[in-house]
């Protein structure tokens, strides 16, 4: 392709639907998705993953986008309809909310297959050309309009974005895939306990990322011909990508750094030692992720608040934060923050002290608390005094989640606060 014909490009993503898969659950993530979709989780001070899927789209020139929600979609259908929703029909662009409706049968989304099958008709009215189906829950920044131009360069009848992840993270984690010269994907297994390498490198395998494109008639006639099938559990990676493997070309795009070639900041922040870390690479002096790209923001919703404020500057109490991500409406009001990210309206009392942690909004650390290596949920008050992430013996005592990796997750059910606010 010529790089100097962004016409082209904008051509193709005219012509693309995407459809963001988000209404999974993420139980790896415990009560932190109690009361809110996987996507729905908060991430880099104010932001919710859904925000970086759908500002990749907008970003990549796509404007017409559907979110398919189901389990615990409140606060995420509650975002996408504050923040997303400005785009203008009469254009034709916008970002709709697809829930689960029963359109096609009595079942909610059985599987990601089943969840684009279910919307057949709005898929129809629409009439694309080609369909991006992205899943709803990782963080990343892509251009899709890259992968749309080597999807059609290559006559492919389905693109599946891919990256080089090491053998023991993908293992039972990831669909993987091999591929010949040309990236044509000649075999996939589905989060196999022993994935197979790729060609010279023992340590490292070709992983899903479990965004698609596809041409839309193609498109159809997999579903339907999946819909009929009752062996299958309707998922793209169990049943539809092995079933068309032989007979289709089946492309696969490397996601790579555009000025590097090596392979691209990706985040799957499915558990609470995964979530914590993401997190905490974001006060890296130069971090891996790079909010503060003005050629490509990230869109989000947040209400209007007034500036962080850090008050007193007495020799005992001081409001100190040092190294950390400090967002709107936030007050350290004589406490003192290390290698954090505060949300929005977070407030650190006197001779508090938190330390390589994530505070979600609205969330109080009471005078004299001591928090380190911990994630705290919305809307926690933490009562004076308490320490959190010093003895692992005393957190489990009191509730609190201990991760495999000495992380500690608080929520207000397990402070014997009214939970239900996600």
């Amino acid at each position: 392709m010529d790089d100097q014909n962004p016409r082209y490009v904008s051509r193709l993503t005219k012509d693309t639907l995407a459809l963001i898969l988000a209404g999974g659950r993420g139980s790896r993530l415990y009560e932190m998705t109690n009361w809110r979709a996987k996507p729905a989780l908060y991430f880099g001070g104010k932001y919710r993953i859904i925000d970086f899927p759908l500002s990749n789209c907008i970003n990549s020139g796509i404007r017409r986008v559907g979110v398919l929600t189901q389990y615990m979609s409140h606060s995420l259908v509650r975002h996408v309809v504050r923040g997303w929703s400005h785009f203008k029909q009469e254009l034709g662009e916008f970002v709709e909310i697809l829930p689960a409706s029963q359109r096609y049968g009595e079942d909610w989304y059985q599987g990601t297959a089943d969840a684009i099958y279910q919307n057949l008709d709005i898929i129809r009215a629409v009439n694309p050309e080609y369909v991006l189906v992205l899943s709803g829950d990782h963080i990343y920044k892509m251009d899709y309009g890259t992968m749309l131009v080597d999807h059609v360069e290559k006559g492919a009848d389905m693109t599946v974005s891919c990256l080089e992840v090491p053998v023991e993270e993908a293992a039972g984690a990831f669909g993987v895939m091999k591929v010949n010269g040309d990236n044509r994907v000649i075999a996939f297994e589905e989060k196999p306990e022993h994935p197979s390498p790729i060609p010279g490198r023992d340590d490292l395998t070709l992983a899903s990322m479990g965004n698609y494109i596809f041409n839309t008639e193609f498109l159809f006639d997999q579903l339907l011909r999946d819909s009929r099938d009752k062996a299958s559990s309707h998922d793209f990676g169990k049943d539809i990508l092995p079933a068309i493997i032989q007979e289709n070309l089946i492309n696969a795009f490397p996601f790579r750094d555009p000025q590097s070639g090596e392979r691209a900041y990706w985040r799957d922040v499915g558990t609470l030692d995964s979530f914590w870390m993401a997190n905490m690479e974001l006060v890296e002096t130069v971090p891996p992720l790079n909010l503060y790209d003005q050629d490509w923001p990230i869109w989000t919703y947040q209400e209007q608040l007034p500036p962080a404020k850090f008050v007193f500057d007495d020799h005992e109490r001081c409001g100190t934060a040092l190294e950390s991500m400090v967002s709107g409406g936030c007050i350290i009001s004589g406490g003192t923050l290390r290698k954090s990210v505060l949300f929005s309206n977070v407030r650190l009392d006197a001779h508090a002290q938190v330390e390589q942690s994530v505070i979600l909004p609205e969330v109080e650390v009471g005078p004299r608390c001591k928090v380190r290596n911990a994630i705290i949920d919305r809307a926690c008050v933490l009562p004076e005094g308490l320490e959190v992430g010093f003895d692992e013996q005393a957190d489990r005592a009191n509730g609190f989640r201990v991760t495999a990796g000495g992380r500690v997750l608080v929520t207000r059910g397990m402070l014997g606060q009214p939970e239900g606010y996600a």
